[in-house]
C-alpha cells in the first residue's frame, strides 16, 4: 500500500493529509420539517462549522435502500445494543488538518454553547451517532485526478463502521486492510480514494470510507471486485464475519451537499438533486 502523498488545496504548511482528522454524524430525520432542517444545515450550520479553526472540508450524505453489497448474505453483523444510537439515513463528514480540528471545543460542548434556534434544529437528528476519528491509512484509486484536494468529498461513498469481534482479531483486520483491501482499491475503476479511520470519540472504534465517482458506479464495480482472486475472498469473508458493525453499516450513499453544478433544486426526501 502506498502512503498517500503531501497534498490537498486547503492545507497549511507542512501539515499533511496524514494528520488529518474526521467528525461524522449518522443520524435519520422526520418527514415533518426536513425541508427547513436542511435548508439550516446547507445554509448555516455547515458553513459555521467550517470557519472553525482547521476544518477543511465537509459534505452531507443521504443513504441508499437497499443497496448491492458484496458477500454472501448474512455474513455482515450490526450491533444489537439498544444503547447504540441507530440513525444512519444521513451522513455529515467534517474533515480537518487533524482530529483536534474538533476538540476545542468537543461536538458536544460545540453544540450546547450554540443559539437557541441552531439547538431546535439540530433536536431534529433521530437517533444521532456521531465520531471523531484518525486516519489510520490511505490510498488513491484510479479517479484520483478528479479531485485535487482531499478534503472535497466525493459525489459517491461507501462507508462502513464497525468494531472488531475480539481484542485478538484486531491485528488480523489490520494486516488485512494494509496488505489487501486498501492495496486493491487502487485499480479499480470508478475508485478516488479509500481512506481507513480509527476512533478517538464514539461507539465504533474502526471505520472504512470508499469515495467514488458515483454511487452509480460504486454499484457497478466495487460489488464483485475480489472475486478474481479466491484466497483473498476466503481471508475477506473470514475478517468480515468477525466484525460487528454500526446500525445499518455499511451504508452506501449518495452526496447532497455541496450539489452538483447541475443539482440545484431541493427534494424533500434526499436534499438536493
Amino acid at each position: 500500500m502506498r502512503q498517500a502523498p503531501r497534498r490537498g488545496a486547503r492545507k497549511t504548511g507542512e501539515e499533511s493529509i496524514l494528520n488529518s482528522g474526521f467528525w461524522i454524524s449518522w443520524y435519520n430525520l422526520p418527514e415533518e420539517g426536513r425541508d427547513e432542517y436542511l435548508a439550516w444545515l446547507h445554509g448555516s450550520y455547515i458553513p459555521m462549522v467550517l470557519k472553525r479553526p482547521g476544518v477543511l472540508g465537509a459534505a452531507h450524505y443521504a443513504s441508499e435502500a437497499n443497496p448491492p453489497i458484496s458477500g454472501a448474505p448474512g455474513r455482515l453483523r450490526n450491533v444489537v445494543d439498544a444503547s447504540v444510537p441507530r440513525g444512519d439515513r444521513y451522513i455529515l463528514v467534517f474533515g480537518g488538518n487533524t482530529p483536534y480540528a474538533f476538540a476545542c471545543p468537543a461536538p458536544s460542548i460545540f453544540h450546547a454553547g450554540l443559539p437557541a434556534a441552531d439547538r431546535k434544529m439540530l433536536a431534529m437528528r433521530v437517533g444521532e451517532r456521531s465520531n471523531v476519528m484518525a486516519l489510520e491509512g490511505m490510498i488513491y484509486g484510479p479517479e484520483a485526478k478528479a479531485s485535487t484536494d482531499d478534503m472535497a468529498f466525493m459525489p459517491g461513498m461507501q462507508m462502513g463502521s464497525f468494531n472488531a469481534g475480539a481484542l485478538e482479531d484486531e491485528d488480523e483486520l489490520m494486516d488485512w486492510y494494509a496488505t489487501w483491501r486498501l492495496p486493491c482499491m487502487e485499480k479499480l475503476p470508478g475508485c478516488v480514494r479509500v481512506r481507513k479511520l480509527v476512533s478517538i470519540s464514539g461507539w465504533a472504534k474502526h471505520a472504512i470510507f470508499y469515495e467514488f465517482t458515483s454511487v452509480a458506479v460504486r454499484n457497478q464495480k466495487f460489488v464483485d471486485h475480489e472475486h478474481f482472486d479466491r484466497h483473498k475472498e476466503k481471508w475477506t469473508d473470514k475478517v468480515v464475519r468477525k466484525l460487528v458493525h454500526a446500525p445499518g453499516s455499511p451504508n452506501v450513499a449518495g452526496r447532497i451537499w455541496p450539489p452538483d453544478r447541475k443539482s440545484t433544486r431541493l427534494n424533500s426526501s434526499h436534499g438536493y438533486i
